[in-house]
């Protein structure tokens, strides 16, 4: 009780301060209501007016107003969650000038802003200014990537105080790591709200639920968003239940520095780590599916097969019809060949056969 009391009233006094709570994690708990009251979700951070969430059945919600006094928030609901193509496009185009210019290297850089980050069940404490909880899970999450064939770069740099200026700290690291082009940047953090809203399932495995958070105040908030859009669809669709939520809040979190940043977090304070880790496995299927695999870029190229193959069964039927006609009205097997080749000439327009002004072979 008395570590939470401490928590409300240095959110409390964050509040008084203008762009200093934005990018401070952690510090009190909001509760955003939609317009009846009722609970939608909770966050371990001052919520503001603008702030848009994405439940875990993909309903979008944005926050029309604040009080701070009682740390809610009340949210309408805008409908179906959509992903952007557009941003999303951009993403893969460049995912694959990445991979073209590594020769297929690849590679992900990782971090952890909030470097004091524990889990009081098995750390014995929230926060810990050495040997951090959160650098087991951010340690298994390299071991599971590592473990398909994924370079893992992971910086302990420690970053505290766990303040307000935690991200500017931490921006220094994260430019580092860019300079060595990597497909993906990520910020390895767990929640502070109760443990209840992350524990789950899945394969019959007891785990914690991941939260992937977005920036929306910088140039690469769309790229950002629909980053963490894609993990989610794949994640539901190969894992449901691992990912809780997307919520897209204030402030840059210093995905303004990469489209492809992304901050995740396991779990919360009051879970045990071991459920945390539990989801690394799970997690790193996920990324290696949407940075390298068969997600949304694979689907968007097979959106054409079905057309091709079509073309192509045109194509068959027309040569097997030629053959036949050929071979009937020239009665010579040389004849008939001469007529599939003008034929199929003409039918793909030149790509193929023998155009109709060639001089016949001798």
């Amino acid at each position: 009780m008395k570590i939470r009391s401490l928590l409300a009233a240095l959110c409390a006094a964050l509040i008084l301060l203008p762009g200093a709570a934005a990018e401070t994690d952690g510090d009190c708990i909001y509760t955003m209501l939609d317009a009846d009251g009722n609970r939608i979700t909770m966050r371990a951070a001052q919520m503001f007016v603008g702030d848009e969430y994405i439940s875990g059945d993909n309903q979008l919600y944005r926050i029309v107003s604040v009080d701070d006094a009682a740390r809610t928030a009340t949210a309408e609901r805008v409908g179906q969650a959509q992903i952007d193509e557009q941003a999303l496009a951009a993403f893969y185009a460049l995912a694959d000038e990445q991979a073209a210019e590594d020769d297929g290297k690849r590679l992900v850089c990782m971090y952890s802003t909030h470097s004091d980050e524990s889990y009081t069940p098995d750390d014995g404490t929230y926060s810990l200014w050495e040997d951090a909880g959160i650098y087991d899970v951010g340690n298994a999450l390299k071991d599971e990537l590592e473990a398909r064939g994924i370079e893992v770069v992971y910086s302990e740099e420690s970053f505290l105080p766990h303040d307000a200026d935690a991200y500017n700290r931490s921006r220094a690291t994260a430019e580092e790591l860019l300079k060595q082009g990597p497909d993906a940047l990520l910020d390895i953090h767990r929640d502070a709200i109760p443990a209840e809203e992350y524990e789950t399932t899945v394969d019959g495995e007891e785990i914690s639920k991941v939260r992937l958070f977005v920036g929306r105040s910088n140039q690469n908030a769309d790229a950002n968003r629909a980053f963490a859009q894609e993990i989610k669809a794949v994640a539901d669709e190969e894992y449901p239940g691992l990912i809780k939520d997307i919520y897209i809040g204030k402030g840059n979190y210093n995905q303004e520095l990469y489209p492809q940043a992304l901050l995740l977090e396991f779990g919360t304070d009051e879970i045990e780590k071991d459920k945390a880790i539990g989801a690394t496995e799970y997690m790193a299927e996920v990324l290696d599916q949407v940075l390298y695999g068969e997600s949304a870029q694979a689907e968007t190229n097979a959106d054409a097969a079905p057309a091709a193959t079509g073309i192509f069964w045109v194509i068959g039927i027309a040569i097997v019809g030629a053959v036949i006609y050929g071979l009937a009205s020239t009665g010579k097997l040389s004849g008939m060949w001469n007529k599939l080749k003008r034929g199929l000439s003409e039918l793909t327009g030149g790509l193929a056969g023998k155009k109709p002004g060639d001089e016949e072979e001798k």
